[in-house]
């Protein structure tokens, strides 16, 4: 297991080098989406239409901010349950996405758009929300702000601590035996 510092939109380079159970510190821009969002990306998409943000290189993060304390620009971001995009995940890697970011097990559908794709599923500490929103420096509604916490957000995000759970080589940490100390 090693440990990385990237910046994104991130590169299939970037991505080929990472194995599960690695560290990853993340720096740059990052996406928010959750389940509206995605239902509201995939009928962009079937429109012909615009979408919100660059999609090549991208990294989606999938969470529901709570609302920003004042002189801070987000409140608690945890991540929520990724099973749940699973249904749109392999069209967004199909288009560019590299990466995204939540908790819990993917779909041997998303497995497979991984490798086929060059893609990463990174794993954020659930419960951790508070401490990860430290690790935002800025916060901006970008699309479908009726969606409210679900509404999809340009992050900034500095240091951000994320674990690689499924590489683009078909590794899955959660497959790899438990280690004792």
């Amino acid at each position: 297991m090693a440990t990385y510092t990237l910046t994104t939109p991130l590169s299939d380079d970037d991505v080929r080098q990472l194995k599960a159970g690695d560290v990853v510190y993340l720096f740059g821009i990052i996406y928010t989406a959750r389940d509206a969002a995605h239902k509201k990306l995939m009928e962009a998409l079937d429109a012909g239409q615009p979408l919100p943000f660059e999609l090549q290189g991208a990294v989606i993060y999938y969470v529901g901010p709570t609302p920003a304390p004042p002189g801070y620009p987000i409140g608690s971001a945890g991540p929520t349950t990724s099973g749940r995009m699973d249904t749109y995940a392999p069209r967004l890697h199909s288009l560019g996405v590299k990466a995204s970011i939540g908790k819990g097990k993917r779909s041997q559908e998303v497995r497979d758009a991984l490798q086929q794709y060059v893609g990463v599923y990174f794993g954020a500490t659930g419960g951790a929300g508070a401490l990860l929103s430290q690790r935002i420096t800025a916060a901006e509604v970008i699309a479908y702000p009726e969606l409210g916490p679900e509404a999809i957000r340009k992050l900034t995000v500095k240091d951000f601590p994320l674990l690689v759970v499924n590489d683009a080589h078909g590794g899955e940490l959660y497959a790899q035996p438990s280690i004792t100390l």
